[in-house]
């Protein structure tokens, strides 16, 4: 149920058959250590979404493969960052777009932690601007609370770790690097910090928590999970209203 699959004489009736929504996946390329492809972010946002979309019928947007991942500086080559501004004016771009094409129930789905603020900020942008489209940014670590879990088991500032690792041992095994993985490990430093610090001042090789503890087997149940929290909610979002009929742009 890819939108880039579809014609425009397909998509005014998949998007009325569910609530004239649509999924955005929103990644990054960017450094995930020595044993792991810069896209894991992208990659996992794509493949969650990909999965969610055939199980709820919602069409899927082309994913966003660029994010804000400023804070993994120029220590180590492989990231490409936008700045927050350009995101915010790029996704709130996309989201106009879709709304002229029928979407009026926007799930964006945010692979990469740090575009959580920019997301948040198109939402607030087309949200003003549409009055009758809602949108929702969904952060994959954090969608329930089983997820947020076993993505912060090893470390509360994590990155490329035992959760990202795992997955993508078993959604893209072509992306890990198995000889890295007893090398990769790294504490997170950041637990007493007031600051938050750019990762080349809180990790080693780029690199926050312990891919070495990483199996398939974790990978797929977990993945299971993500597909199953993050079909639920977009399956109630589906037919939510507002708690109230007011017009954003009237008192009546």
């Amino acid at each position: 149920m890819r939108w880039s699959d579809l014609t425009w004489e397909e998509l005014p009736a998949v998007l009325a058959a569910v609530g004239h929504a649509a999924i955005l996946p929103v990644g990054a390329t960017e450094q995930h250590g020595p044993h792991l492809g810069c896209g894991v972010d992208t990659v996992i946002a794509e493949k969650l979404c990909e999965a969610v979309a055939a199980q709820t019928r919602v069409p899927m947007l082309p994913p966003l493969p660029y994010g804000c991942s400023l804070g993994h500086s120029r220590r180590w080559p492989g990231t490409i960052a936008v700045t927050p501004v350009a995101m915010i004016e790029f996704v709130k771009q996309i989201g106009d777009w879709a709304y002229h094409s029928g979407v009026r129930r926007l799930f964006i789905v945010n692979g990469h932690v740090t575009n959580a603020a920019p997301l948040r900020c198109a939402l607030e942008m087309l949200r003003a601007e549409h009055d009758d489209l809602m949108v929702a940014v969904i952060n994959t670590a954090s969608l329930s609370a089983r997820v947020k879990q076993f993505h912060a088991a090893d470390g509360d500032d994590w990155h490329a770790n035992d959760a990202e690792t795992s997955l993508m041992l078993a959604i893209a095994p072509e992306g890990v690097r198995p000889n890295k993985l007893t090398e990769a490990d790294d504490p997170d430093r950041t637990g007493c910090c007031v600051f938050a610090h750019p990762v080349n001042r809180t990790s080693r090789n780029g690199v926050t928590g312990q891919p070495s503890l990483a199996t398939v087997e974790k990978g797929e149940q977990w993945f299971q999970w993500l597909v199953d929290d993050l079909a639920e909610l977009i399956t109630r979002g589906r037919v939510e209203t507002p708690p109230l009929d007011f017009s954003y742009f009237s008192q009546a």
